[in-house]
């Protein structure tokens, strides 16, 4: 399976994936802990792949979402943005329903 064969089976198979740098419990940079921070109040739940321990995917994944930074947050397979746009969307209330409609409950 090729690696972009790989992320299109991930982002199908996951309604709500967050690639990023660490994990949700150990997040490796500041982004990727500004943007679980937003995400885990809401209470949806969501998978995650850390891109530090697949480079191949951290490789390929920009130029498949046209977005060259990490953290990235899909939604049912459509990119929602990175750090700034998850905090910012938390914020003014728009992410939640969002996640909620993903079944990322």
């Amino acid at each position: 399976m090729s690696t972009e064969d790989k992320i299109r089976k991930q982002l199908a198979e996951n309604p709500i994936i967050l690639y990023m740098k660490g994990t949700p419990e150990e997040p490796r940079c500041g982004f990727s802990r500004n943007a679980v921070e937003a995400l885990k109040p809401l209470g949806n739940s969501f998978a995650f792949v850390n891109v530090l321990e697949a480079p191949f995917i951290r490789e390929k994944l920009p130029n498949i979402s046209n977005w060259p930074t990490y953290p990235q947050l899909f939604v049912k397979g459509e990119l929602v943005g990175g750090s700034d746009v998850i905090v910012e969307m938390a914020e003014d209330g728009s992410l939640k329903p969002m996640l909620d409609a993903a079944g990322g409950a």
